[in-house]
């Protein structure tokens, strides 16, 4: 441990970046593909179409809301961790992993009970009842998703702990061999056994259940964060601290499910009064499109949140050790990073949109899907170099143990102005309203985070 100890405070800050971000980017991008994957080949299967395409946007906000518990514990055991190393405090570090991962099997468990029994009403809050054919085949993947839950929230849990244990490859390895299975999976189970959104979805929790296997046997030959008997036991304090700390990973996945719970149902309502898309045929169209314009933000998100999220053990480090230099530089260096792939996110969204929806089967549709696709991926994602820069300001602040400004600030940007321009907007522009809440609270947002990224070099700097 002396020698990583040593690396992460004297290493060069780009080389130390890159060998901790690259795989948490790479563990959270296949974590976000388990789903966008299953809704490739769902658009891409005729027979399901846009209506399955739908279903599995009503859907996925349940599965966020599973990824985003998971995070939020294993992002704030990760920080947890690292601090503790940085004050020369191991036994601190093994007793918050214990503690993290029995928190998230209770966690997992309750929240698949809680799925279970209450699945109509769940998916109908997420606009499932756009027409008959869109809740049925809802009902059909989430049933299937949610047997997977406990599987996929241990391994996506214990993924940001493996990276700060010292093990960022094996991290992401996990991670993937998971996506390869579901890639070969899907296409077999949906085109040869045709088993629709069953087959996608089981392949899916395949690939989850082949993750959290190798988590576990990791967990029981880790370097150094292994939890012994004593361990296990519920401590209030560490558990509190570690919920604290990765309080904002779960705001910037769950604001996601809030967002899209507004979303759909704008979506649902202001489409009715639409004149194409108020007809039965179509109805599910503009769900199934913002749908899509959401997965693809959410591969850019999982760039950002990753990049930011690799630096926690750094940061955390650091920071413990009163380094301030070198967490100033982490975060130049970040927001720097950070700009760049908003502004080439940018340019796809606005040079590409119609190669971006054909891989979502566009040739099986209308050309009102086309044509509204278009319109949505220019309009929604038109600041998206500003959200980048945001959630990336959000995380850092996680990774420093600012805690309180971080989720003042996320609670900002995802609740209060997220939620609330998608439902406000629509009433005065009707479904582009919906298109228009994104970008018009990244500006707002922006405007709160350039205060605080001032404040932090002047932290920093002092």
């Amino acid at each position: 441990m002396k020698e990583q100890q040593s690396n992460l405070a004297t290493e060069k800050m780009g080389k130390l970046m890159l060998r901790y971000a690259a795989p948490c980017v790479v563990s959270l991008l296949v974590g976000a593909l388990y789903n966008i994957v299953d809704q490739i080949f769902i658009a891409n299967a005729a027979y399901l179409g846009s209506f399955g395409n739908a279903a599995n946007t009503v859907v996925f906000p349940l599965t966020v809301i599973a990824l985003g518990i998971a995070v939020m514990i294993g992002d704030g055991c990760c920080a947890f961790v690292s601090l503790s190393f940085g004050k020369g405090k191991p036994a601190d570090a093994t007793r918050s992993v214990g503690n993290a991962v029995a928190l998230c099997i209770v966690g997992s468990l309750v929240l698949t009970a809680v799925y279970l029994l209450f699945s109509d009403p769940l998916l109908a809050a997420f606009g499932g009842r756009v027409n008959e054919e869109t809740f049925a085949l809802s009902k059909e993947y989430f049933f299937w998703i949610t047997l997977g839950i406990p599987f996929y929230m241990f391994g996506q849990a214990m993924n940001p702990i493996i990276r700060a244990d010292g093990s960022p490859r094996l991290a992401m390895v996990s991670t993937l061999v998971g996506a390869v299975l579901n890639i070969i999976l899907d296409p077999i189970f949906i085109f040869v056994f045709r088993l629709g959104m069953m087959g996608a979805a089981i392949a899916t929790v395949i690939g989850q259940i082949a993750t959290a296997l190798i988590a576990a046997v990791y967990l029981c030959r880790a370097h150094h964060i292994t939890p012994h008997a004593g361990d296990w036991k519920p401590n209030g304090k560490i558990i509190g601290k570690t919920l604290s700390l990765g309080l904002c990973s779960f705001l910037a996945q769950i604001s996601l499910v809030a967002a899209m719970a507004a979303i759909n149902n704008m979506v649902r309502k202001y489409g009715a009064l639409d004149a194409v898309f108020g007809q039965e045929q179509y109805a599910q169209i503009p769900m199934a499109v913002v749908g899509i314009v959401m997965k693809f933000f959410q591969i850019v998100i999982s760039v950002v949140i990753g990049m930011a999220a690799g630096l926690i053990p750094i940061v955390g480090y650091n920071m413990g050790a009163g380094k301030m230099s070198r967490v100033k530089e982490a975060f130049t260096k970040l927001l720097l990073a950070e700009t760049c792939v908003g502004a080439a996110a940018l340019l796809t969204v606005e040079l590409f949109p119609r190669a971006l929806i054909q891989i979502f089967g566009a040739a099986n549709e209308s050309v009102y899907y086309t044509d509204f696709a278009v319109r949505a991926f220019r309009i929604y994602l038109c600041m998206i170099v500003l959200a980048c820069i945001n959630k990336a300001t959000f995380i850092f602040l996680q990774a420093m143990g600012k805690a309180v400004e971080s989720t003042m600030l996320s609670m900002v940007r995802e609740i209060v102005f997220g939620v609330g321009f998608a439902l406000v907007l629509p009433h005065f522009f009707g479904l582009s309203g919906v298109l228009y809440s994104m970008p018009v609270s990244d500006v707002l947002t922006a405007i709160l985070s350039a205060v605080i990224i001032v404040r932090t070099y002047r932290r920093l700097n002092s």
